[in-house]
């Protein structure tokens, strides 16, 4: 069979994030099952208009406002695909209209008040608005996703048919679960791209709060992106240069001996698909302490695998961080259910599923 992607970035991309990570996992087995599997996605400075991961092909065209023509002239260059996934990112790509070929939405998060995170007024509501007159106008077309908050905001728009399929992380949980013991020194992290939408500040003014309690924490952040100028900027200023380390972006085994290493990942999202970092701290024996927002509410038990906060503030954070401090057995517990619930979504338990699945659409079958 033939599969084909469209999704605003590929994994070259200089803007890829976990929506790439997971989109490949998916495309890598198809291709390992035998099918020829293509990427298109929009060009970039200094991308190659094709590059291969694995056995994926990616190509590259076009940008905002004219990738969906360049894709739909480089596929009528092509043999027929069975299968087109529509990846949403805000802006689908409207192919059950161009195509001529079955169609599955695939959508991370219905963005909603991410809009205001990037764009000013009347901007941002405009976005809003046109995402839900989009959604709205594939109502009729098969949906795929991951979060059920994801599926409960598609449904509210009108959406008809969502499958939810769990993401899948390569992390595999440490052997065996190392002793880990929680106090007053507390090493925190943060694992994400340094974007708007990720309210990095909210961990950084956490950490603030913390050290003023005289909590001897420290926070190290992972990851780059665009905020990290601005985010740097207000360590300087709130007096913590000497308590937070930006990394940047680490090598798989580096960002999991720093999660292993910590006592907790924070997690200040305005809202995600998911949460793959929560996994992968899970894996590592590390609750997480998160805000109360749909994907992170998904992939943090409250009270089980970590903390829910009860607001979106730094100061319910730090409730949420303090509640493991004070009790030790609870963080523990914590540690152990977290550990254990890692291992369920690794690659090998999620993929075959997934292509069952995928397989099946591409064939005509019903769901």
């Amino acid at each position: 069979m033939r599969f084909l992607m469209l999704n605003w970035r590929d994994p070259g991309s200089p803007l890829a994030g976990g929506a790439e990570r997971v989109s490949l996992g998916y495309l890598s087995a198809l291709a390992e099952r035998g099918h020829e599997v293509y990427w298109f996605a929009h060009d970039f400075n200094g991308g190659a208009s094709n590059e291969r991961f694995g056995n994926v092909q990616v190509i590259r065209g076009g940008g905002v406002g004219t990738s969906v023509f360049r894709a739909r002239q480089w596929m009528r260059q092509q043999l027929p695909f069975d299968l087109i996934i529509d990846q949403h990112h805000g802006i689908p790509w409207f192919a059950p209209w161009w195509s001529r070929t079955r169609t599955v939405a695939f959508i991370h998060e219905v963005l909603g008040p991410i809009w205001h995170s990037f764009y000013p007024l009347p901007l941002a509501w405009l976005g809003r608005l046109q995402e839900r007159w989009m959604l709205r106008l594939y109502r009729a077309v098969p949906f795929w996703s991951a979060c059920p908050s994801t599926e409960k905001a598609l449904r509210k728009l009108g959406v008809r048919d969502v499958t939810l399929i769990p993401y899948g992380v390569s992390t595999q949980p440490i052997e065996p679960l190392p002793i880990k013991n929680i106090g007053s020194s507390l090493r925190l992290v943060v694992v994400s791209r340094l974007a708007p939408n990720k309210r990095i500040e909210h961990a950084i003014q956490a950490l603030s709060i913390l050290r003023d309690r005289g909590c001897d924490a420290t926070l190290t952040i992972v990851g780059g992106g665009e905020m990290r100028g601005a985010l740097e900027g207000l360590v300087g200023k709130q007096k913590l240069s000497r308590f937070v380390e930006f990394s940047g972006q680490l090598s798989e085994s580096r960002k999991d001996t720093i999660l292993a290493e910590s006592h907790l990942l924070l997690h200040t999202s305005i809202r995600e698909g998911w949460g793959l970092n929560v996994i992968e701290a899970n894996c590592m024996g590390t609750p997480s302490v998160v805000y109360p927002v749909a994907g992170l509410i998904e992939s943090t038990l409250d009270g089980v695998t970590g903390v829910v906060a009860q607001e979106e503030t730094p100061e319910a954070l730090v409730e949420g961080v303090m509640e493991l401090v004070s009790n030790p057995e609870l963080y523990q517990r914590c540690r152990r259910a977290a550990w254990e619930r890692g291992a369920e979504f690794h690659w090998s338990k999620v993929l075959p599923q997934a292509c069952d699945w995928l397989e099946s659409l591409a064939a005509g079958a019903s769901r």
